[in-house]
């Protein structure tokens, strides 16, 4: 999976802007696509991207 670039759809529906606004913001459901996991690649290493069911975030190598 690639993906590139900002998304925006967040502030279509109402929620607020990041508190960092210079800096690029991404829709975490977005990335995990409906699934619920994402694999996040840094250099040559995965990590995975999960959404708890209390909507918590977990990044796991």
């Amino acid at each position: 999976m690639s993906y590139h670039g900002q998304i925006t759809e967040s502030a279509e529906k109402g929620h607020s802007q990041p508190p960092h606004s210079g800096q690029p913001a991404y829709d975490a459901r977005r990335l995990v696509n409906g699934e619920g996991t994402a694999m996040i690649l840094l250099d040559d290493k995965a990590y995975q991207l999960r959404i708890t069911r209390a909507g918590k975030l977990i990044l796991t190598k």
